[in-house]
């Protein structure tokens, strides 16, 4: 092997491995998904003094998009 090759995963792999909060319908990168803002805490990430746990605080949600 040669010094410049590595064990790091494709960026796929990251992404499926990223935890969902309870307000994502589906992990970020599935295909048919995007970022939304989180309706419960409007986009803040707060509720009160805490960080919203739909969104674990980040503001965002992952939600299906389009539709059949």
């Amino acid at each position: 092997m040669s010094a410049e090759s590595s064990n790091t995963p494709p960026a796929t792999d990251a992404a499926a491995r990223t935890p969902m909060n309870p307000g994502d319908q589906a992990a970020p990168g599935t295909p048919g998904t995007g970022e939304d803002v989180c309706p419960k805490c409007g986009g803040s990430g707060q509720l009160g003094a805490s960080a919203c746990p739909d969104c674990g605080g980040t503001g965002k949600v992952n939600v299906g998009i389009g539709g059949a």
